[in-house]
């Protein structure tokens, strides 16, 4: 992966959360719903790393999840019926993690360009 130059960490993160190449912030990461184009139409950055390269995604996804579940939660505990809050947020763990997909996907690329454009300088 070719890197021209290095990007601000900012500039990357937002174009991770438009969903649009960390590189040049023009091409669409996803053709479809959960489907991931094989690279990008602008620039041609390869989105189809190796095998296992988006598992920290998914730690992306469980870390946003669990951050907003603690914050959400903990406000709420003592304060009303344990069962009256539990199936909202068990709801919100299910529903959650499946909407942020594209998101956490999308980031764990930005960040690793971002990570890659300063390391290989």
């Amino acid at each position: 992966m070719g890197v021209a130059r290095a990007v601000k960490f900012w500039q990357v993160v937002g174009r991770g959360l438009r969903l649009r190449c960390p590189r040049c912030g023009e091409g669409k990461l996803f053709k479809g719903v959960f489907a991931m184009a094989e690279a990008c139409g602008s620039c041609a950055l390869d989105f189809q790393r190796e095998q296992g390269y988006y598992i920290g995604a998914m730690y992306i996804n469980y870390g946003a999840t669990t951050a907003i579940l603690l914050g959400v939660s903990l406000p709420l505990i003592g304060k009303y019926p344990l069962p009256t809050i539990l199936w909202p947020l068990c709801t919100f763990c299910l529903v959650f993690p499946i909407w942020f997909f594209r998101y956490s996907r999308s980031l764990w690329l930005a960040i690793d360009l971002y990570i890659i454009s300063h390391v290989t300088r």
